[in-house]
């Protein structure tokens, strides 16, 4: 499955006080489906409202919708780099109006900071799924598709795209459900090698080969 991250050009700031202590938020779109995006992407409406439901009662209910500032090179959550926390996310017809909450943390600092000076934030989702070809030549997004964040604050929306388009978004991954966690594609494949040679086979110089193969890998997916 391919890294798939689509942007958001505008999130509101939102101050609000509760117990008469001051929390920051930001809202807006964070995701939409039915319509052909300016990436030439379509997220079907059953595909979106499904994962939507899961992310929903597995990250946004539980707490644990986190997202990070700037653009994240895979679909992990890194906790060092979180923001904000995805509290609200609910649909409003091909949209899905999200609110976050501005961490006590040091990328939530300087998020908190771009916000009180003024600054014009955006958002990008992060996600891995199969896309294909549809006969009008959009890119679908496949029933696969899995959210790991509705939302990543991004201070350049526009730019940024091209990087994670031309580097991550070539690099194939796989989630492991019993790790709950998404891995390269290509470490799947050399465990496959490893575990289709025969014992009697597997001499050093077959494994040394392979660690070579994992290496040429490494090299290939980060050019």
């Amino acid at each position: 499955m391919k890294l798939i991250t689509e942007l958001n050009e505008t999130a509101e700031y939102v101050l609000e006080s509760h117990g008469g202590v001051k929390q920051h938020y930001i809202q807006g779109v964070f995701l939409q489906a039915g319509v052909k995006n300016r990436n030439g992407r379509i997220y079907p409406s059953d595909v979106m409202e499904r994962e939507v439901s899961r992310y929903t009662k597995e990250r946004v209910d539980a707490g644990r919708a986190y997202g990070e500032l700037g653009h994240p090179s895979g679909p992990q959550i890194n906790l060092e780099r979180v923001s904000h926390m995805i509290v609200d996310l609910s649909k409003e017809g091909d949209n899905y109006v999200g609110k976050a909450l501005i961490a006590e943390t040091p990328m939530g600092d300087i998020a908190r900071g771009l916000l009180k000076s003024g600054a014009k934030l955006g958002v990008s989702s992060r996600g891995i799924g199969t896309l294909i070809p549809t006969k009008e030549g959009i890119m679908e997004v496949q029933n696969d598709f899995r959210l790991a964040t509705a939302a990543d604050i991004v201070a350049d929306p526009s730019a940024p795209d091209a990087f994670v388009n031309g580097i991550m978004e070539n690099v194939e991954w796989i989630y492991d459900s019993a790790k709950n966690t998404y891995l390269e594609q290509h470490l799947d494949d050399v465990k496959r090698s490893v575990h289709s040679t025969p014992k009697k086979r597997f001499d050093e110089g077959k494994a040394l080969a392979i660690f070579e193969n994992y290496l040429s890998l490494l090299r290939n997916t980060h050019r």
